[in-house]
């Protein structure tokens, strides 16, 4: 079945992998975004007969209105993501975040539906070996974290919604994101051949950024089934330390050096270990391995290398 999407922020570092999937698919696709960085990452979609694209912002209900009324599905990925973006732009972060999708929600049917990423990221700092499902209390750290657990109380309140919490996202996309943490270890190890380590012994979950788009179209794919739930989606294979990371990457970078820091703390105290049963009892499972993520990087890296101030 075909279905009218509106995704925002879709030209992002999931939506320019998302979107094209989508159209494969067969589905009819809005993007709104305010191309706040410039991105060109749809590019290769718009001769497509089923997309669409408008300039704009999620905060403006003038703007909103029309496209959802349009739409029969909406995966809202705008957002201001990560810690440090949000540190840098509270103000913006609280808006676009929390306030837009208040908005939205307040301004959908109830029979429209809703498929949004939320975040791992929820569950804090949690004791060595803590285990989290679904059912785990949360203790969000940043701004980013405790903006996302306060919507997805508001988004389970809509009868047709479903909560993807994603684990840290990797790999290639269009509209790339060097300061994930996959991503920039990778990176750091194919350009600098090193990197210093906080807290190394911190674990976190990972997951491919085509094995997000690919959860997305297993819940539009199986809506009644999933529906009104919240799914951790992550590699099951895939809790690892900063350490056991850097272990990976160095199997495929060979002279990449890394160490433990003596003194300092890492500002994202995130540390857990995270269940991605409930997901994978549905008929989902990730295809993209954590290694063949580390060697997609590589290659690459070898076309992207952040150089604006130097002459190399």
């Amino acid at each position: 079945m075909s279905y009218n999407i509106l995704v925002t922020g879709g030209a992002g570092y999931l939506g320019s992998i998302m979107v094209p999937d989508l159209l494969a698919a067969g589905h009819k696709v809005t993007v709104l975004d305010n191309f706040l960085f410039k991105q060109t990452s749809l590019n290769h979609v718009c001769y497509h007969p089923k997309f669409s694209v408008v300039k704009g912002d999620i905060r403006s209900a003038e703007t909103m209105a029309p496209l959802l009324k349009a739409n029969d599905v909406i995966i809202p990925l705008a957002a201001l993501v990560g810690a440090p973006m949000c540190n840098i732009d509270p103000i913006g972060a609280a808006t676009i975040n929390h306030d837009a999708i208040t908005m939205m929600l307040k301004m959908l049917s109830p029979a429209q539906r809703v498929l949004m990423p939320t975040t791992n990221s929820a569950y804090g700092s949690g004791a060595e070996g803590n285990l989290c499902s679904e059912t785990s209390p949360l203790n969000p750290i940043s701004k980013y974290a405790i903006d996302k657990v306060a919507v997805e109380k508001e988004l389970m309140e809509h009868p047709n919604a479903i909560s993807f919490r994603l684990a840290t996202v990797f790999g290639m996309s269009p509209r790339m994101r060097i300061d994930l943490l996959v991503n920039d270890f990778t990176y750091r190890a194919v350009y600098d051949r090193a990197v210093v380590l906080f807290e190394s012994h911190f674990k976190r979950n990972y997951i491919h950024v085509r094995d997000v788009s690919r959860v997305f179209q297993h819940g539009l794919n199986n809506f009644d089934t999933l529906k009104s739930q919240i799914y951790n989606v992550g590699l099951s294979d895939a809790n690892v330390s900063k350490w056991e990371l850097c272990d990976r990457i160095r199997i495929q970078v060979r002279d990449f050096t890394f160490i433990e820091a003596q003194t300092g703390r890492d500002p994202d105290q995130r540390n857990y270990i995270v269940s991605n049963k409930k997901i994978e009892e549905t008929g989902y499972k990730p295809q993209f391995s954590l290694d063949a993520g580390i060697a997609e990087l590589i290659k690459g890296f070898t076309m992207i290398r952040n150089s604006v101030h130097g002459n190399v």
